[in-house]
């Protein structure tokens, strides 16, 4: 695990060990991994949301029926299977 040193204003320092104490944190680091975490889960739902609208632009109509669905799930299902696989690494898109 890689090691990274802040500098922080006391008024931020005060706010983080709020927190920390607050939402049941173990210290500082949990929380800021945390954040993190949360701001990169954002950042992975706006793109797939800029995705599906792009999608959705292309004017193609596809009929949601109970088929696309179960098409759908055994199509995520292999993708999450091959992204297990050890030794393979998602695509950078």
């Amino acid at each position: 695990m890689t090691t990274l040193t802040i500098s922080l204003p006391d008024s931020l320092k005060e706010f983080i060990d709020g927190e920390v104490k607050a939402k049941g944190y173990g210290n500082v680091s949990e929380y800021v991994r945390g954040l993190l975490r949360a701001a990169k889960e954002r950042e992975d739902d706006a793109r797939l949301e800029a995705l599906l609208v792009a999608g959705l632009a292309r004017g193609k109509d596809i009929p949601v029926t109970p088929e696309f669905w179960s098409e759908l799930r055994r199509d995520a299902a292999t993708i999450l299977e091959k992204q297990k696989r050890p030794g393979k690494k998602r695509a950078k898109r």
